[in-house]
């Protein structure tokens, strides 16, 4: 079935304070969402990520053992790039992780640990724009955490989060997933577009290993590219895309 398309995409909701991020690997958030969070935290709204995993199996040249810690400290200073400091992990092994309960557990109980009002995740559907297919790790966090900020909620799904003194949070008032197929809303990507280059290129090591184009014009280009490429149905202004999904 074809996705409908929507021609003008609706401006992002502002009227929340906190939010939590939860992708699958480093570097996620930075391709092409970094710029949303720049503006997000300049405007005082309080952002937290989660990962489910530390990237170990991201840089073939790089033993897991080594590569793991590596990218953790690349993504916190990523995440500093854009005011972000609460970065957790929560240890799921990197390229096969599982969508199931306790990936839905583990999701549930960060969204009751940090109460969010909108939540961010990465696109979830099975391919990037209709023709490049997405990873098995990218689909099952996206789809676990569209799950579980209703499981959040809920105090008799996974009750053992209530013992451990996690109270039920119904407050997540949105889900945003960035890069999907089929965005509605967008945000003005102006003002954090240079830092959105600037925290994508904290993940040096990996981007080494990725390209041999200079780091630099290698996350303008990509992120410009990105910002112009969705400006195009937000009044050609520079943006990052969202596909929104009201709660």
């Amino acid at each position: 079935m074809t996705e409908p398309t929507i021609s003008q995409l609706q401006p992002m909701p502002d009227d929340w304070q906190r939010a939590l991020a939860v992708v699958a690997h480093p570097d996620d958030l930075e391709y092409g969402c970094a710029a949303a969070i720049a503006a997000w935290t300049d405007a005082g709204r309080e952002v937290s990520y989660v990962l489910a995993t530390r990237g170990e199996a991201g840089i073939d040249t790089v033993d897991p053992a080594r590569c793991g810690p590596l990218r953790e400290r690349e993504q916190r200073a990523s995440a500093a790039v854009v005011g972000v400091s609460e970065v957790a992990f929560l240890d799921h092994a990197d390229g096969v992780i599982e969508y199931g309960l306790a990936l839905r557990r583990d999701i549930a109980a960060a969204i009751r640990r940090h109460r969010p009002e909108l939540v961010v995740t990465l696109n979830h559907r099975d391919t990037w724009g209709g023709s490049a297919w997405n990873t098995p790790d990218h689909v099952a966090v996206g789809r676990a955490t569209l799950d579980a900020a209703g499981d959040a909620g809920n105090r008799w799904i996974f009750p053992e989060l209530t013992e451990r003194g996690l109270e039920p949070w119904d407050g997540v008032r949105w889900v945003a997933v960035a890069g999907s197929d089929a965005p509605t809303h967008a945000l003005d990507a102006t003002a954090g577009l240079e830092r959105a280059v600037r925290s994508l290129l904290e993940h040096r090591t990996y981007i080494e290993a990725l390209t041999d184009e200079d780091p630099e014009t290698y996350a303008r280009t990509l992120l410009t590219g990105f910002a112009e490429e969705a400006g195009k149905r937000f009044g050609n202004r520079p943006a990052v895309a969202f596909e929104l999904f009201p709660r």
